[in-house]
């Protein structure tokens, strides 16, 4: 090809690459590229419903499912919604990038949720319930009971369930009462001469499915399990009890209805002079937030629905009717029953190589100095984590830990371990979140609890929630220190690390144990450091 010829098809090119470039420019803030959060969320626990609907799990497995959406539901509108009605009120106008208003999004979500409620209530009522009645697992309705499991039921109502009640009248000598966030309610109708309105908190403290038979759901005397299990709901049973409690009155109708409020904990950091202090009054207020989301039966009649609505100053929008038994987060106690055929082959997680075998010797920080040791959890036991901590509780070559703490759970063994750690004469100093959200009460206990030993314990950084997951070992072996170092994605919780998918590393690495006493510095004291060795530390490395 002639050079002239060459040029030319080379200046082509280059205009048809320019021109492919042109076209292939998009722009990065069109919100049609987005997708919006809320709504992001709500796929996902449309995902976990399917899981219920899936006919290839067992059965009390997609209970449990369907319970996980309820609970998953629950948290949703204590802080999504009600982040978003606090926008509204607060007049906001910067949008997220996807271009969803406030408002917008409200709408959205409200259509999004009630189908999910609605359908969660369909696999319930019209799928699961069949089938574990099929099962053996029969939950009826109190209308539905013969006579002698009536008797059962009622004498267990007037022994456990009548004390708990308290029945709350609303007159003009009897103020409104307060609906507390997450309950279970019944709304009463009464008449005496003329007609009265109470309400009754179902107590959260008894269980919502009430075995008919002292034996159901639980394990014979001589050791082996009753092949059916009868409950009934705790609501209905209280519901045909209600002329014990209003005496000489006639009942005219019960519905129930329940309650979910703002309770997103506001905190303002800056202004308070006391973190603690200020977690525990947000703590408080939660329950007295802002109602967000209503549930009706279809059977509450427009007169009573219009009392709550007005008295708990709600917006219509947030009603939601529906079907069958309220609040399936509280179907997770079903799947406590003991009927290891309806539910999936426990799992068992295998003890790591390192911490196994003739090779190992119950050194669990000579283990560490071979070398760096990966776990993965669920799949390789959260044990080593315990033991880890245990050891350098009791190893007299041991003289101090530091640890960070998200969520941990009750009875924590690491909790436990620090602890003793302490009566043993170690330093101890523990960072516990309490900005963990749901979980602040829990810390607020624990970091009391440790500050009793003697621990040193910090709170949390102002403007910062501490979701690292770091635990130091200061090691005296010989004339010089050694530091082990555990890292890991996951909470110090030996329960959720049964089920929960997180990656942990055991290190005695020089820079990562430097990395990792300089991190400890800034966290419990006053650093300005800029530079870490080998560990990225937001926000400074972000």
């Amino acid at each position: 090809m002639p050079p002239e010829a060459e040029k030319t098809v080379d200046k082509e090119d280059k205009v048809d690459k320019v021109e492919k470039e042109e076209e292939i420019q998009v722009d990065l803030n069109d919100p049609q590229y987005y997708i919006n959060r809320e709504l992001s969320l709500l796929e996902f626990q449309g995902r976990v419903l399917e899981e219920a609907q899936d006919e290839s799990n067992p059965l009390l497995e997609r209970v449990k499912f369907l319970a996980f959406v309820g609970i998953n539901l629950d948290e949703f509108f204590m802080v999504r919604v009600a982040g978003l009605k606090k926008q509204i009120a607060a007049g906001v106008k910067d949008l997220p990038p996807d271009g969803m208003t406030p408002a917008e999004q409200l709408a959205s979500i409200r259509k999004i949720t009630l189908s999910l409620m609605t359908e969660a209530q369909d696999c319930f009522q019209n799928d699961l319930l069949p089938q574990l009645d099929k099962a053996g697992v029969h939950i009826l309705n109190y209308a539905d009971l013969n006579q002698k499991q009536k008797e059962n039921v009622d004498s267990y109502f007037n022994e456990v369930v009548f004390p708990v009640l308290t029945p709350m009248a609303f007159d003009p000598g009897h103020p409104f009462p307060h609906i507390s966030n997450l309950s279970l309610n019944l709304a009463v109708l009464i008449r005496n001469e003329r007609d009265h309105f109470a309400r009754i908190k179902v107590p959260g403290t008894l269980p919502r499915l009430v075995p008919i038979k002292r034996s159901s759901g639980s394990v014979r005397k001589d050791g082996t399990v009753p092949h059916h299990h009868y409950f009934v709901w705790l609501e209905q049973l209280i519901a045909a009890n209600l002329h014990l409690l209003f005496p000489g009155l006639k009942i005219i109708e019960a519905h129930p209805f329940r309650v979910t409020r703002d309770a997103d904990v506001m905190i303002q950091e800056l202004e308070a002079s006391d973190l603690l202090e200020s977690i525990e009054q947000g703590v408080r207020q939660r329950r007295f937030g802002s109602v967000v989301r209503v549930s009706f039966n279809k059977e509450m009649p427009s007169h009573i629905r219009d009392i709550l609505i007005e008295n708990l100053q709600m917006d219509p929008n947030d009603v939601y009717t529906l079907e069958g038994p309220l609040g399936p987060s509280s179907l997770f106690s079903l799947y406590q029953i003991e009927r290891f055929d309806l539910k999936d082959t426990s799992f068992v997680p295998t003890m790591p190589a390192p911490f196994q075998g003739e090779s190992y010797d119950g050194n669990i920080f000579a283990a560490i100095r071979k070398k760096d040791i990966l776990l993965h959890h669920p799949y390789d036991s959260f044990i080593p984590v315990v033991d880890f901590l245990n050891s350098a509780a009791n190893d007299e070559n041991v003289l101090a830990i530091k640890q960070t703490l998200y969520r941990v759970g009750r009875n924590s063994p690491v909790v436990k371990a620090l602890m003793n750690a302490r009566e043993t004469g170690k330093q101890v100093a523990v960072l516990v979140e309490l900005k963990a959200r749901f979980d602040e009460e829990s810390n607020i206990g624990w970091a009391r609890a440790l500050e009793r030993e003697g621990v040193h314990v910090i709170y949390g950084l102002l403007g910062l929630k501490t979701h690292s997951k770091i635990a130091l070992v200061v090691r005296k072996e010989g004339e010089h220190i050694r530091r082990y170092v555990h890292l890991a994605t996951g909470n110090y919780n030996a329960i959720t690390a049964q089920s929960y998918e997180d990656i942990g590393m055991f290190t005695c690495d020089e820079d990562i144990g430097a990395d990792a006493t300089d991190l400890f510095n800034y966290l419990t004291g006053y650093s300005s450091k800029g530079e870490y060795r080998k560990l990225l530390v937001a926000p400074i490395n972000s």
